[in-house]
């Protein structure tokens, strides 16, 4: 696993996020966002993922654009991120952008290590993952979802989904008593995607103060 470290190391609160080579060229435009609005020292963990549609995803479902189908290896990532979540003294947050939002959510279902799941533009698309939802219980204690105001007009079919999925997503999450946020942001799914991240690190910064 390659890691990049921005921020205070010895700070108590830690963000791990999932990126591949573009969220790394927006990355410090991203910490910067999450410092002007918080006052929370926090230590930024991000860490490379070289296979994103196998090492992402839950669960096996075939390719919704091109031909790589999506794999299942969302519980080994989820191992190696544990990893890094092994001193007690220290609060601990998940979040990413795209299918590494919904990798983050999905991580909310199995296990209650992270405080808080920053899920900006999550691929709520993906195959029977609203479902999963529905049968699980969430063990985070907040969670923050975004999505673009465009993202549902997407000429794919699968994939225009996108926000009749969130919106299921975000009622079965407030009928359960989860402390969550559902916001829209402008533009389509390519817009902003290092302060879209960055502000939902903010929102579940700020609700655990």
């Amino acid at each position: 696993m390659t890691l990049y470290q921005y921020g205070d190391p010895e700070a108590k609160t830690v963000l791990i996020q999932p990126v591949d080579d573009h969220d790394l060229s927006g990355i410090e435009n991203e910490v910067a966002y999450i410092r002007e609005h918080t006052d929370r020292p926090f230590h930024l963990v991000a860490f490379k993922i070289s296979d994103w549609n196998r090492d992402l995803s839950p669960w096996e479902a075939p390719a919704v654009f091109g031909d790589h189908d999506f794999g299942a290896g969302a519980e080994e990532t989820l191992r190696e991120v544990l990893s890094l979540c092994e001193n007690p003294e220290k609060t601990y947050y998940l979040g990413g952008y795209s299918l590494a939002a919904l990798f983050a959510l999905w991580a909310a279902f199995r296990t209650d290590r992270f405080s808080g799941i920053a899920a900006a533009s999550p691929s709520m698309w993906f195959p029977a993952f609203v479902d999963f939802i529905r049968e699980n219980e969430c063990k985070s204690d907040c969670i923050y979802l975004s999505l673009g105001n465009k993202e549902e007009k997407a000429r794919n079919p699968v994939m225009a989904t996108v926000g009749d999925r969130m919106r299921e997503a975000f009622s079965i999450l407030k009928e359960r008593n989860v402390d969550c946020i559902l916001e829209w942001n402008e533009g389509n799914h390519f817009r902003e995607a290092d302060i879209r991240t960055a502000k939902g690190f903010v929102w579940v910064l700020e609700r655990k103060k």
